[in-house]
């Protein structure tokens, strides 16, 4: 079951600011709308100052899975990587954000009674935090971006440079022995190797996927990726997809 969103954005408003090394969360108070599911996002867009340069070109709504929803009051995940998320993670408490959402299909329950493995690399483990306690992998480039990891308690967590727990790829700790299905949100390489081990090895995964999306709700096919049941829009067919679909 999805979560339908309501038609037209809302100003919402900030009401804490948080810092996780490179990460920003910002908790937003959307009680006027329903409660996303894990693995749903939302378009943000900063109420003021909307534009950047010295032209002010305007910034277009920037995706985010929705990293937590407790009595109304959302959490986001930010990293600073550009203009438009730069804007974004400078939002503070009492600052207005446009939001649209929830948008597209979340997670499923385990099937068959298997147990979750949670695997996550970089900002992409926001739409791991929502689902219950299970194994969880997480994966960064380094000890200022491992800082994420303390969202999700007792998870093991592995570095590329290798200044915080295991040094290497988040998919060296992948263990796919057992009853497991297993849920993964991160950037595309991280994605693939999650795919390709999942399905040698027969294990079901449902992947978050991420790409650049301008609407969020089908219209401006901005964020096509090919399955085996042909081209599919992340924004309303995922951003959730089986693995053995890909």
């Amino acid at each position: 079951m999805t979560t339908l969103t309501p038609l037209g954005r809302r100003l919402t408003s900030v009401v804490e600011r948080r810092e996780y090394g490179a990460y920003t969360v910002i908790t937003v108070d959307d009680r006027a709308a329903p409660s996303p599911r894990p693995g749903q996002f939302y378009m943000l867009t900063a109420a003021e100052r909307w534009g950047g340069g010295d032209d002010e070109r305007p910034f277009l709504p920037r995706a985010f899975s929705v990293m937590r929803a407790r009595d109304g009051m959302l959490d986001f995940l930010l990293e600073d990587v550009g203009p438009g998320t730069n804007r974004l993670a400078e939002l503070d408490a009492g600052d207005g954000l446009y939001l649209l959402g929830p948008f597209g299909n979340g997670f499923a329950a385990p099937r068959d009674g298997r147990r979750a493995v949670l695997v996550g690399g970089g900002v992409g483990i926001a739409p791991l935090v929502m689902l219950d306690p299970a194994t969880t992998l997480l994966g960064f480039r380094d000890a200022d971006h491992a800082e994420g990891a303390v969202l999700i308690p007792g998870a093991r967590v592995a570095t590329d440079d290798g200044s915080v727990g295991h040094h290497g790829f988040v998919t060296d700790l992948l263990d796919l022995a057992g009853h497991v299905e297993v849920y993964a949100c991160g950037p595309p390489p991280m994605l693939d190797a999650v795919a390709a081990l999942c399905n040698a090895a027969g294990v079901p995964a449902q992947l978050a996927m991420e790409s650049g999306m301008a609407c969020g709700f089908g219209a401006c096919f901005g964020c096509v990726v090919p399955t085996r049941r042909g081209y599919v829009r992340l924004c309303v067919d995922g951003p959730v997809l089986e693995a053995a679909d890909l």
